[in-house]
């Protein structure tokens, strides 16, 4: 087969789902990726998308290690890095505000924090589900461009919303010269709509209210693929366990 056509050993890592590429050179660095039996060791290997990658016992033990946890982020708390004088929510997780129901079988460490990012975001002035993980595999399943997890807020809005306007919410509208993809918008009370989406793009639900003539006055994140943010409290978190799958 021509080199062209061979493709990174890390980007098929990748796309796999066996890991994210910055763990993938990681694991080839220290021998601990096989393709088609054969270790390698090399960074930029090429090699053809027919053969088989599997990883070793110490790559398998590495990734179970890598911890995810669940956030009810509250207003106020930015997602990522700290700005204009406001905190990370990563700094909400400490272990006096760990959920006091969370029976996940894990003795909170400051090691969980080494690496840990928000995997998706919540505006400042938004509340709810926030997932923080150290899991290249998971970040990749719920923000990689090819995502196909649902995200679903509940969203307090004023002003008036014709038939014809909320057709749009659920498809027609653009943001930043793109078609947004389909969404599921409809009423849940008199005045809080509930959204499903699929994508995320900066402010999209305000965004989008906004241009239909509606301002959004709370929104809240509710659950991620299959998982609820239920009843953990605002400002506690908990840990995603074993059976539990986005």
């Amino acid at each position: 087969m021509p080199e062209t056509e061979k493709v990174r050993l890390s980007k098929l890592m990748s796309e796999r789902g066996l890991c994210s590429r910055r763990e993938a050179d990681v694991f080839i660095e220290r021998g601990w990726v096989y393709v088609d039996g054969e270790q390698i060791n090399t960074l930029g290997t090429r090699i053809d998308p027919s053969q088989t990658i599997t990883l070793n016992k110490k790559a398998q033990d590495t990734q179970t290690q890598r911890i995810t946890i669940l956030l009810h982020k509250p207003i106020g708390y930015v997602s990522a890095q700290p700005e204009k004088g406001y905190k990370a929510a990563v700094s909400l997780i400490c272990r006096e505000s760990r959920y006091k129901s969370d029976n996940a079988p894990i003795h909170f460490s400051h090691e969980h924090l080494r690496g840990l990012a928000p995997a998706g975001r919540l505006d400042i002035d938004s509340q709810g589900l926030l997932v923080l993980t150290q899991d290249g595999r998971i970040a990749k399943q719920l923000i990689g461009a090819d995502s196909q997890i649902e995200k679903e807020y509940l969203v307090r809005v004023q002003g008036g919303l014709s038939d014809k306007n909320l057709k749009l919410l659920n498809h027609g509208l653009s943001l930043d010269g793109e078609r947004l993809k389909p969404a599921q918008v409809s009423w849940q009370n008199q005045d809080q709509l509930r959204f499903i989406l699929k994508e995320g793009k900066k402010r999209q639900i305000r965004r989008m209210c906004e241009m239909v003539g509606l301002k959004v006055v709370g929104l809240k994140r509710v659950r991620i693929g299959q998982i609820k943010l239920g009843d953990l409290p605002a400002g506690e978190w908990r840990y995603l366990k074993d059976n539990e799958r986005f």
